[in-house]
């Protein structure tokens, strides 16, 4: 049974779920497929930067995304003053908000694929040259107001199930096929498991990692134009959670921390466990800072149950 399970990492995630909505729902005196509502939406929203730190992991080297939180915030930002709040000022929005996560992507795989700089130190350095933009973008805004389509696509739903929701899912699904059936997904899987091993191959892993990066950025970047449809604007802080929780969601869905091995599947299914265990807190009256530490303890005790090599014992 543990092989089946080693083998199959995303079935952990998702009997955690079952067992964390047999609770909410004694807590809540409800049983009904549409109080997960509201925990579909903040998954969704967690969804799309953790597929991102997803593949940046499955590099291996200890590769990480420190910059997620900063350019989920400016994305969100650039959202509010491109577009004017006006859905004719949308394109404009989507081109900066795009471009600039393209360039985030960019300097970050050149500070780790052609400088050789550590993905954690490069990504955190770049985060904090994004933070200072955003106070620099803040000072700019003169009011808060976002497009309706973009409100629209955040919050609207479908047969009472979130868009948004649907939307990652789609994603989620071809992320897998391609890690699964493309040639790219087995060259990121391959340089994972052994980057001299790669390049005996012929595989280029400088445009492997490149992308993964690229991909990153590009995925937080719309994480905060959505945010900022759903929040009806931007404020400092925003990406704050998804430092420690994109790693969460990733970490719980099973990818090995050590690289050559992801589950796009297991992601969401960790994504949603992640904001289930808050919401869970939440419900039962801990204060933020214990809800932290109680999330920090979970990742811990997963990553202790993988091992060093970050596989199960």
């Amino acid at each position: 049974m543990l092989d089946q399970i080693a083998e199959r990492r995303w079935v952990l995630p998702l009997a955690g779920i079952l067992l964390l909505w047999a609770a909410l729902v004694m807590l809540t005196e409800r049983l009904s497929i549409y109080s997960l509502t509201g925990v579909a939406t903040s998954a969704s929203f967690l969804l799309f930067p953790a597929l991102g730190q997803m593949l940046v992991i499955t590099t291996g080297r200890g590769n990480i995304d420190l910059s997620i939180p900063s350019t989920v915030t400016l994305s969100a930002y650039i959202s509010v003053v491109m577009s004017g709040g006006t859905d004719a000022g949308l394109p404009a929005a989507t081109g900066a908000v795009l471009g600039t996560a393209l360039a985030i992507g960019l300097v970050n795989a050149g500070l780790v694929v052609l400088m050789r700089i550590p993905a954690m130190i490069a990504t955190l350095a770049t985060g904090y040259i994004l933070a200072s933009l955003t106070l620099v973008v803040n000072a700019m805004v003169t009011r808060m107001g976002t497009p309706p389509l973009l409100a629209w696509l955040a919050t609207a739903k479908i047969g009472g199930f979130p868009l948004i929701f649907l939307i990652v899912l789609a994603l989620t699904i071809l992320i897998g096929l391609m890690l699964g059936f493309s040639s790219h997904g087995r060259k990121l899987l391959a340089l994972g498991q052994s980057v001299e091993a790669a390049r005996l191959t012929g595989i280029r892993t400088g445009r492997i990692v490149c992308s993964t990066f690229v991909t990153s950025a590009l995925l937080s970047a719309l994480t905060g134009m959505l945010l900022s449809g759903y929040a009806a604007g931007a404020f400092l802080e925003m990406g704050t959670p998804y430092l420690l929780q994109s790693v969460g969601a990733v970490v719980l869905g099973g990818t090995l921390i050590a690289g050559g091995s992801a589950t796009a599947m297991g992601t969401l299914f960790g994504a949603v466990l992640l904001v289930m265990i808050v919401t869970t807190l939440q419900i039962a009256g801990l204060p933020p800072g214990i809800q932290d530490i109680l999330q920090g303890v979970v990742i811990i005790a997963v990553l202790a149950v993988a091992g060093p090599g970050g596989r199960m014992r």
